[in-house]
């Protein structure tokens, strides 16, 4: 099982270098390299600042964009060419695939988070840009085991990515709207206190990413050791249930 895990591992890691996603990632570092360096000429005052929050926003929205898309796109040519019912086909467990591809996932995530943190190395202190890929790698494998899920689920593109997109920034903009619904709860309705204990319950169970891959960790060199076992240990919860989910979807599916 082991070896059939890390065959569908590396199989998938070969698929994204063959589909031209380290290309994708180098015209995408380029980019935000060019326009934080365009805003860091016209900013008047703290340029450097202005350069690093802009650089850290648009590599870690690439990052997740380009992630979520190749596993949704991937997983999806492969079940349309029925490649899905081949391998289900045959004498393996279907949690040995589901663990390949979770794995190949993981792997291919390394790439931008190496790429985008040595980036991020030349407009912060060195342990902070560290700190920063990090935290990028594991927002990564969240957002691959979610769009590996929508995937799974949906069979087609455009409502897996959609599934996704709205999984990543409804868990990116909760405590903000915990915050807002809060400070109205005080003095206000009970509907209004209603809608921000649901607010609450919907935080309880995302994943806090606002909390992932902070701009101000490279700006006032405010990241910890701390900060980071935090989200290594969401990451490790949040990717375990969503693996389960997609192994109960994909035990269900019938060849």
């Amino acid at each position: 099982m082991l070896a059939a895990t890390l065959t569908i591992a590396a199989y998938t890691l070969r698929e994204a270098l063959r589909n031209r996603l380290l290309w994708l990632l180098l015209l995408a570092a380029l980019g935000a390299v060019g326009l934080s360096g365009f805003l860091h000429e016209l900013a008047l005052t703290e340029s450097r600042q202005v350069q690093a929050a802009l650089l850290a926003a648009v590599l870690r929205l690439a990052g997740v964009f380009l992630i979520a898309a190749f596993v949704v796109t991937s997983m999806v040519r492969e079940a349309n060419d029925k490649g899905l019912e081949l391998l289900l086909a045959l004498p393996l467990p279907r949690a040995a695939y589901l663990g390949g591809k979770l794995a190949g996932y993981a792997a291919l995530a390394l790439l931008p988070a190496l790429l985008f943190g040595a980036l991020a190395a030349c407009v912060a202190a060195p342990a902070q840009a560290a700190l920063w890929g990090l935290s990028l790698l594991c927002e990564l494998w969240i957002v691959a085991a979610f769009s590996l899920l929508c995937a799974l689920s949906f069979n087609q593109v455009l409502p897996a990515l959609a599934g996704a997109a709205g999984f990543y920034l409804l868990a990116r903009a909760i405590g903000a709207l915990q915050l807002l619904g809060h400070g109205r709860a005080g003095a206000h309705s009970a509907a209004q206190q209603a809608i921000s204990a649901g607010l609450d319950v919907v935080a309880a169970v995302l994943p806090a990413l606002h909390t992932y891959t902070r701009s101000e960790w490279l700006l006032y060199d405010t990241g910890d050791a701390a900060a980071l076992l935090a989200i290594a240990a969401q990451t490790a919860v949040y990717v375990g249930l969503l693996a389960c989910a997609a192994l109960f979807d994909l035990y269900r599916k019938s060849v």
